[in-house]
């Protein structure tokens, strides 16, 4: 079942709780009935809705709710792994445990790793532009709440340099073939 058909399935609020009563264990129509709160001729045509998707099987009299079609939703909805122009599988792999749509989660401890993720981070700024200290927080601030903790490590590891309040990049890798 596609995520869009499973979505348009469990758009109506008494479909929706059928299947939650389903989840929480009920399995007899009756239980369906007292979990979900909601009168029998509603969960009647909620089952025969849910049966019909082959969301839902019968069996004995006994409701099972099909689990793996919800998995398998989930999972066709989900987006494919982030590009994070990176070649390395071994940086990529840093960079993915650290980074999560353009924005750090956290810092790294290991000091290895946290070089790698200063070096992806630092290629949000220009070579050779010179930015104003309040520039260089917002595009910090975009990538994690505390831009000065973010900039001062930048800094120590040589990867932007500072005079005067302007900061330019002066190490990390640069994309030659950019345009």
């Amino acid at each position: 079942m596609q995520a869009s058909a499973l979505v348009g399935l469990l758009a109506e609020p008494e479909r929706l709780r059928v299947v939650a009563a389903l989840a929480l264990g009920a399995a007899r129509f009756d239980e369906v009935v007292r979990v979900s709160g909601l009168p029998a001729p509603i969960v009647a045509k909620a089952v025969r809705r849910l049966e019909a998707a082959e969301l839902v099987s019968i069996v004995d009299g006994v409701h099972e709710l099909r689990a793996e079609l919800f998995k398998q939703a989930a999972r066709e909805a989900a987006p494919g792994p982030e590009d994070l122009g990176v070649v390395d599988p071994a940086e990529e792999s840093v960079l993915r445990a650290f980074i999560r749509a353009g924005r750090l989660t956290h810092f790294p401890t290991a000091h290895g790793k946290l070089a790698i993720v200063l070096r992806h981070i630092v290629t949000r700024f220009e070579p050779g532009v010179r930015y104003p200290e309040r520039e260089v927080n917002a595009v910090l601030a975009a990538v994690h709440p505390d831009y000065a903790a973010l900039r001062r490590h930048l800094v120590d590891e040589g990867l932007l340099t500072r005079e005067a309040g302007v900061y330019w990049r002066t190490g990390g890798w640069v994309d030659v073939l950019a345009e």
